[in-house]
């Protein structure tokens, strides 16, 4: 499974809000400027998440976007949904062999029980310097 620029940039928009929680909207525009993305393709990343309900359009000259629900409530796992899919680490599983399947079916339930383990507010408090015991894998 590869994350593609739609959930990368669908996060960075949902934690930029997340950030403004309770400060009235925040624009795309504004968004884009910070991060460096294009305000058009945010534009369109903007829509499915507001048709998945996790975020809500504020019309008018100070208006923008808000969360639709508290940061506590909406995690990774919902954006990645929403702009990727579901969660498939490798299509046909059911060709393979019992063991490689167990494979499959262990590293999808873990970058699952990730994703749907962090929230938004997660990511927004993310101390840059707190050191996480990670792994880099290459595949």
């Amino acid at each position: 499974m590869k994350i593609s620029t739609k959930g990368r940039y669908g996060l960075t928009i949902m934690i930029a809000l997340t950030k403004k929680h309770g400060d009235g909207p925040l624009s795309l525009k504004a968004i884009a400027q910070e991060n460096n993305l294009s305000e058009h393709y945010l534009e369109q990343l903007a829509s499915p998440l507001r048709n998945a309900g996790l975020i809500k359009s504020i019309r008018g000259a100070y208006g923008g976007y808000i969360l639709s629900k508290d940061p506590k409530e909406i995690t990774a796992g919902d954006v990645i949904r929403v702009l990727e899919g579901p969660l498939t680490i490798v299509e046909g599983i059911e060709d393979e062999q019992p063991a490689q399947q167990a494979l499959w079916l262990q590293i999808r339930d873990a970058v699952k029980n990730v994703l749907d383990n962090t929230t938004l507010e997660n990511l927004a408090n993310h101390d840059d310097d707190e050191v996480q015991d990670s792994y880099m894998f290459y595949i």
